[in-house]
C-alpha cells in the first residue's frame, strides 16, 4: 500500500490544501502585525512615559525573546500534540497578551506583556511553517512556505496602515493592541474550519484516531481513504531535542541557527527601529508609520520575488544573495536619506532584500527536518536564532545612547545578515522531497 505521503507530494494541490495554505499566510500576516504593533506604537510610549532610547529599546525586544522561547518551546509542544492544537493555543496566548499590552501602566506591565505575547508568535511561526510544508506537494513546496513567510509583510502593511489611521483617529497608542487582540482571537474559528491536523505528523504520532482522521482528509482531498496505515517509520531513540543534535543533522542545525540568528539581528534592528529613527528626525508620527509601511510593501515583493524565483533556481542560493542585498540597503538606509519620500524608497528597497531573504529561509529551514523534528527543528532554530533578533534592537538603543549616529549603527548591525549569507553559501544543503 501507497504511502499518503508519497501521494500527496506527487499528486497536484487539491483546493483544501490550498485553503490550508492560504491559511496559514493569514496566521503569518496576523503575526506580522502583531510583532510590529510595538514599532508603530512606539513614538506614542516614549512620549507618554518619558523614556530613553535604551529603554525603548528593550521593550521593543521583549516580544522577540518571547518568540525565542516560544518557537523552542512550542515547536517541540507541535511535534508531540501536534500543529492544529498548537497554533489555536497560540492565538490564545497572542490575542490575550494583546489585550493585556493595552491596558499596561508602565514599562515593566508593558514588556512583561510583550514577552508573554511574543511565546505565541514564536510557537506560531514553527507549527505554521510545519503545516505548510507537510501539507503541500513537492513540486509547490518551496513556493507554498515562501508564500506564507510573505504573509508577514502583508500583515504589517494591513496592520500598519490601519495603526496609522488608529494613532491619527484617537491619538492612543492602546489602540494599536486593542486592534490587534480583536483580529487575533477572531482567527480561532477560522482555524478550527479550515485547518486539518497533517497527514504526516498522524502517521508519525499515530495517535488512537489515527486512520479515521488521515482518511477524512484525503477524502475532503478528492482522494481515496486507506484500508489501513502504511508501517510506521524507523524509530529514534532519545527525545526531540537530542535528535537534533544527532551527527546526521548536527551541522545542519547548528549552521542554519547561525543564520537565522545573524539575519534576524539585522532585520528586526531594521523594522524595529524605523518609526522612532523617522520621529527623531522631526517628522510626525503617522509619517514613520507610514515608511514602515513601505519597508513592507518592499518586504512583499521580495516574498513574492523569491517565492516565485525558487521554481526555477537554489532556494539557498536566492536568500544568500537576497541576504548581501539586505546588508548593503540597510548601510545605504544609515547614510543617504534625509527627506520622507528618500527614507521611503530605501525602507522599501531594504524591505525588498530583507523580507525576501527572510521568506525563502522558511523554506530552507522547513525542508531541512524529516516530519519527526520538522517542528522541533525550526522552533529550535528560530527559538536561538531569535536571540539575534533581540539583540538588535537592544544593541542599536545602546550605540544610539551611548551617541552613536545612525550610519555607523546601521554599518554595524547590518553585518549579521552579511555573515549570515556567507554561512548559507557554505552550507552541505541538498533541496529534496519531504518525508
Amino acid at each position: 500500500m501507497e504511502d499518503p505521503r508519497a501521494i500527496i507530494a506527487r499528486e497536484p494541490m487539491h483546493y483544501r490544501q490550498m485553503l490550508t495554505v492560504a491559511t496559514a499566510t493569514a496566521l503569518n500576516a496576523l503575526d506580522g502585525f502583531d510583532v510590529l504593533s510595538i514599532s508603530f506604537a512606539s513614538p506614542g510610549i516614549a512620549h507618554d512615559w518619558g523614556i530613553t532610547r535604551a529603554a525603548l529599546g528593550v521593550v521593543l525586544s521583549m516580544e522577540l525573546i518571547g518568540m525565542g522561547i516560544g518557537a523552542f518551546l512550542l515547536g517541540n509542544l507541535a511535534d508531540r500534540i501536534g500543529r492544529r492544537p498548537t497554533i489555536l493555543t497560540c492565538l490564545v496566548i497572542m490575542g490575550s497578551g494583546m489585550g493585556l499590552a493595552s491596558i499596561a501602566g508602565n514599562v515593566m506591565m508593558l514588556s512583561l506583556f510583550r514577552l508573554f505575547t511574543g511565546l505565541g508568535i514564536g510557537g506560531m511561526l514553527a507549527a505554521t511553517g510545519a503545516i505548510v510544508a507537510e501539507c503541500s506537494n513537492a513540486r509547490r513546496r518551496n513556493l507554498a512556505v515562501a508564500i506564507m513567510a510573505g504573509g508577514y509583510p502583508v500583515g504589517a502593511i494591513l496592520g500598519g496602515s490601519i495603526a496609522s489611521l488608529l494613532l491619527a483617529w484617537t491619538g492612543r497608542w492602546q489602540s494599536v493592541f486593542e486592534f490587534g487582540a480583536l483580529v487575533t482571537l477572531c482567527f480561532i474559528p477560522l482555524v478550527l474550519r479550515l485547518v486539518p491536523e497533517t497527514i504526516a505528523f498522524l502517521l508519525h504520532r499515530r495517535p488512537a484516531n489515527a486512520l479515521e482522521r488521515i482518511n477524512r482528509t484525503m477524502v475532503r482531498q478528492g482522494r481515496a481513504p486507506l484500508a489501513e496505515l502504511p508501517p510506521p517509520d524507523p524509530q529514534v531513540a532519545g527525545p526531540g531535542i537530542a535528535q537534533l543534535f544527532n551527527p546526521d543533522v548536527r551541522a545542519l542545525t547548528i549552521l542554519l541557527t547561525l543564520v537565522y540568528f545573524g539575519h534576524m539581528l539585522s532585520f528586526y534592528f531594521f523594522v524595529k527601529w524605523i518609526p522612532k529613527i523617522i520621529v527623531d528626525m522631526g517628522f510626525a508620527a503617522a509619517a514613520a508609520g507610514g515608511v514602515l509601511v513601505w519597508a513592507n510593501v518592499g518586504g512583499m515583493l521580495g516574498s513574492l520575488g523569491i517565492s516565485l524565483l525558487s521554481q526555477r533556481f537554489s532556494v539557498r542560493r536566492l536568500v544568500a544573495i537576497a541576504m548581501f542585498g539586505g546588508a548593503v540597503a540597510i548601510c545605504v538606509f544609515g547614510a543617504w536619506p534625509r527627506t520622507l519620500s528618500e527614507l521611503s524608497i530605501m525602507a522599501c528597497v531594504g524591505g525588498i532584500f530583507t523580507n525576501g531573504a527572510t521568506a525563502g529561509l522558511y523554506a530552507v529551514i522547513a525542508q531541512s527536518f524529516p516530519a519527526r523534528l520538522r517542528a522541533g527543528g525550526t522552533g529550535l532554530v528560530i527559538g536561538v536564532g531569535r536571540a539575534g533578533a533581540a539583540l538588535g534592537p537592544v544593541l542599536a538603543g545602546l550605540l544610539f545612547t551611548a551617541g552613536w549616529s545612525l550610519g555607523p549603527v546601521a554599518l554595524m548591525l547590518a553585518c549579521g545578515t552579511l555573515i549570515a549569507g556567507i554561512i548559507l553559501l557554505t552550507l552541505n544543503y541538498r533541496e529534496s522531497a519531504i518525508a
